[in-house]
């Protein structure tokens, strides 16, 4: 139903409720004592006021109704304005469908037009093959069949042959690849574990202030120099060939360190006696103890481990002052514990235990010199005692293979181990082996004639040679690399292979003026 309506019944309801009011209002008075024209007026005062009602109703009515026909106006123009975007965007998906049903049409046609040409090309490469294997078996008087099973026949041997030549070039590549990832871990390990290693002698020179000090550290009659080799257990060398230095000799390095210390404090402090020497000795060794706590303690550091027992810690910074071949060997532990943790990380396996297996495999050499047996087995022994895992002990007593690796770790310990020592300039004796190589190989290709210079690169795997290109011709230099090549198969020991490669360079110069 209409508002408007709505609103005129809701007037007419309305006035006719007045009225009746209006009558029960007067009927009650005029019961109650009142007048006929006392009820005359009450009946037209709520005439009126019924009437003033329905007027007000009226207006309400139009109001809400004028109010309700402007909001559904606006809301038709809304609904009007979506129709009419719905409308554009239809019109333009139709403009798109239409589009690319033209393209698909044009490609159809084009497909056509191409299959269209290829049946023409096959027929004619078919007459020129018909013609071909006429030509050939007219010329060869062969018939068909037999031409195609001889061209058959060549074609597969000839497949075969490149089908054998390609898989041996791919396993040489596959060979050399193997060989050059496995150079490439273990140089990459080298290079990134390499570091300055300490060498220690045993021997240590002392500088002094002056000549007389000498006398002084002597002592009236030797009491000083008694009471220091007394307390310390060093030799103290005094020579006249050293006028201003004095010489500990001892094949202890902790009790060498000791008495470095000791002379040092006392040679600053000007007080040189028996009393003085013993409590400058207790000091240093005081000071060594808590060098040795605190060299262990770096180590563990060093390659992140932690939980190990005091006495191994104590063990480990024992091995500070003790060197094996001129190489300290607490930082020949820290350099294979980072070369074992980097080759676990280069072959997936976890390098907590191995590094700890490497850390320790020298152990033994820290007290070996008073227990019987090889530093390999004393330092399994120990870590056994101590609590250390089986793996990490067969890792220790394994190293040298004087017990058969039977784990990873122990293959990698060993091959950390051998990067550690082996490397050049690592020791004295790889050093002086390593020079000895290079100088060999240089040595071999200068000996023959027309050669000018020979240099040896990448510790003594690859040797370059520059000969005189007026005495040397291109295949005698391919001759030359071939005979120095098998000299130094025949005359050198030597890991992996060596590269020979002969350099033949013609230069022209001149200068215009």
């Amino acid at each position: 139903m209409p508002v408007t309506q709505i609103a005129w019944v809701v007037a007419l309801v309305v006035t006719v409720v007045v009225v009746i009011v209006g009558l029960i209002i007067a009927l009650i008075r005029v019961r109650v004592g009142g007048g006929s024209a006392h009820v005359e007026d009450k009946v037209a005062e709520a005439r009126l006021e019924a009437q003033r009602i329905l007027a007000r109703a009226e207006e309400e009515a139009r109001a809400r109704a004028e109010k309700q026909r402007a909001t559904e106006e606006e809301e038709l123009g809304r609904q009007k304005e979506v129709v009419d975007t719905q409308r554009a965007r239809i019109a333009q998906r139709e403009e798109r469908l239409e589009q690319q049903a033209a393209n698909l049409d044009e490609r159809e046609r084009l497909l056509l037009d191409r299959e269209v040409e290829a049946k023409r090309l096959r027929e004619e490469a078919q007459e020129v093959e018909d013609q071909a294997w006429s030509d050939l078996t007219r010329l060869a008087g062969l018939d068909r069949t037999e031409a195609r099973r001889q061209i058959m026949d060549r074609v597969e041997h000839e497949a075969r042959r490149d089908a054998m030549m390609l898989i041996r070039d791919i396993e040489i590549r596959s060979r050399e690849e193997a060989e050059w990832r496995s150079r490439g871990i273990l140089a990459g390990v080298v290079q990134r574990m390499s570091h300055e290693v300490v060498k220690d002698a045993t021997s240590t020179m002392i500088e002094l202030p002056s000549e007389h000090m000498k006398g002084r550290i002597i002592g009236r009659e030797g009491r000083n120099i008694r009471a220091f080799e007394a307390a310390t257990g060093v030799s103290l060398i005094i020579d006249d060939k050293l006028p201003e230095a004095v010489v500990l000799n001892s094949f202890d390095p902790v009790r060498r360190e000791v008495a470095r210390l000791a002379l040092e404090a006392l040679i600053v402090d000007g007080r040189l006696n028996p009393t003085s020497v013993e409590e400058s000795v207790a000091k240093a060794e005081s000071e060594v103890s808590h060098a040795i706590r605190d060299a262990g303690e770096w180590a563990l550091l060093e390659v992140n481990l932690s939980k190990m027992r005091p006495e191994l810690v104590e063990l480990l910074g024992q091995l500070r002052y003790r060197t094996s071949y001129g190489q300290n060997v607490l930082d020949h532990l820290v350099e294979s514990a980072h070369a074992a943790g980097l080759l676990a990380g280069e072959l997936g396996v976890d390098p907590v235990p191995v590094k700890r297996a490497a850390l320790l495999h020298d152990i033994g050499k820290a007290v070996s010199h008073k227990l019987e047996g090889s530093h390999a087995h004393v330092g399994a022994e120990i870590a056994r005692r101590l609590g250390e895992d089986p793996e990490v002990v067969h890792g220790i007593e394994a190293h040298h293979n004087e017990v058969a690796p039977r784990t990873v770790l122990a293959v990698l310990v060993q091959a950390a181990d051998t990067l550690s020592a082996a490397r050049p300039g690592a020791r004295r004796e790889s050093y002086e082996q390593y020079t000895q190589r290079l100088e060999g190989l240089e040595a071999i290709a200068t000996s023959y004639s027309g050669v000018q210079k020979a240099y040896a690169f990448q510790a003594g795997r690859e040797v370059r040679v520059l000969v005189d290109p007026r005495q040397v011709d291109d295949l005698t230099a391919g001759a030359l690399a071939r005979q120095i090549a098998r000299q130094v198969e025949d005359e050198m020991q030597y890991p992996g292979r060596v590269e020979v490669t002969v350099i033949r360079e013609s230069r022209y110069t001149d200068y215009a003026r």
